[in-house]
């Protein structure tokens, strides 16, 4: 009797045992994440990079696949597919959706405005973050920005751009809405190209010109062995903010701890990826002189020119619609208060100093 009581206990105990293990196994969530970019870029490194982290901070509760853009669907797609939930996550650029909201666009870049320090400032500290839930949530995602580069390399390509004059009549290849309305204005003419297109369209002289990233993806993509010369800064995109887009309820779906796992994954990426960012880019610029690309630098009175225009074109998208007058509200004010310290602790500040930004009461007005 006391032999059956016990291999009762002990059987008892094992299948309790065996059941806790499959409510384990059964509580990890499996997630299918792709990219916007192919292994080709080195772009994609931002996404794997918060893809492994991730997985080891919330590994117990939540598995991540990734896949590389390109091996599930087109990059194009990825937005959709996230949005449907057809896949649970995809790191993306914010700036490809802004057909479908302007507002898209400075979330991932501006042209003479903020910096990557700007940006990390502004989505950590003055309510930049919660400005990416309210667009990407009209869409039932939930955004992490988890990358920053600064500034982009300009425009490479086999003609020389000495000055704004050269821009005259230039067919060159660039991305943004806000970023072609500058470039019309300076007499040049926008190209859209996929970034896998741009080399051979500068071999081929299908653009007399084109920027892509920074010199580091720029170099490794292959740009110095088709141009000879460079035209800096990278005055259409100061810096860029990379991401992941996450199905609502996907999102939904984790408990409170996994998903502040995946936010800190994603704060630690994004401090990573601006240093990461920054030494790829000097290694690209050091590989592109040493190719015998001219670089050539544009005059402050010249950027001043851009500034004044890129103004008026701030101004203009922001009365076309109010998501997109708002974020800018919310940029231009973190610029003046920020200032209060930025400028007297130059040339020590992070961020540069402007004296010259759109107008804010002027965005108000369109609100």
């Amino acid at each position: 009797m006391k032999k059956t009581t016990q291999f009762a206990l002990t059987g008892l105990a094992a299948s309790i045992a065996f059941a806790a293990m499959a409510t384990t196994a059964q509580a990890q969530e499996r997630w299918t994440m792709t990219s916007t970019w192919p292994d080709s870029i080195d772009l994609i490194q931002i996404d794997r990079h918060w893809a492994e982290l991730a997985n080891k901070l919330a590994g117990d509760e939540l598995e991540i696949e990734f896949r590389a853009g390109g091996t599930l669907m087109p990059g194009t797609e990825v937005f959709d597919a996230t949005e449907t939930g057809s896949i649970e996550a995809a790191g993306d650029w914010p700036g490809y959706w802004a057909g479908r909201n302007p507002a898209f666009s400075p979330l991932a870049t501006t042209t003479m405005l903020f910096n990557g320090v700007d940006y990390l400032n502004w989505i950590q500290q003055w309510g930049g973050w919660d400005l990416y839930q309210e667009v990407y949530g009209d869409y039932n995602m939930v955004y992490l920005p988890y990358g920053i580069t600064n500034n982009e390399s300009g425009f490479m390509g086999r003609t020389p751009i000495e000055s704004l004059a050269d821009l005259d009549g230039k067919r060159l290849r660039l991305s943004g809405r806000d970023q072609g309305r500058v470039l019309e204005q300076l007499g040049g003419s926008q190209v859209t190209l996929a970034g896998g297109e741009i080399y051979q369209a500068i071999e081929r002289g299908v653009v007399d010109g084109a920027e892509f990233s920074t010199p580091g993806v720029d170099y490794n993509a292959g740009f110095a062995e088709v141009v000879e010369y460079w035209a800096v800064p990278g005055w259409h995109q100061s810096a860029s903010v990379f991401g992941v887009m996450i199905n609502k309820d996907a999102w939904d779906a984790l408990t409170e701890e996994t998903q502040e796992k995946l936010k800190i994954a994603a704060d630690a990426t994004m401090a990573w990826s601006l240093a990461w960012s920054e030494r790829q880019s000097t290694e690209g610029t050091v590989n592109f002189k040493e190719a015998g690309v001219t670089i050539n630098q544009f005059s402050e009175e010249e950027l001043e020119r851009i500034q004044e225009i890129t103004n008026e074109v701030i101004l203009r998208g922001a009365c076309e619609d109010p998501m997109h007058a708002k974020v800018y509200h919310s940029m231009i004010s973190y610029l003046e208060h920020y200032a209060n310290w930025r400028d007297i602790s130059a040339p020590f500040n992070m961020s540069r100093t402007m004296d010259n930004l759109p107008s804010l009461e002027e965005i108000e007005a369109c609100l």
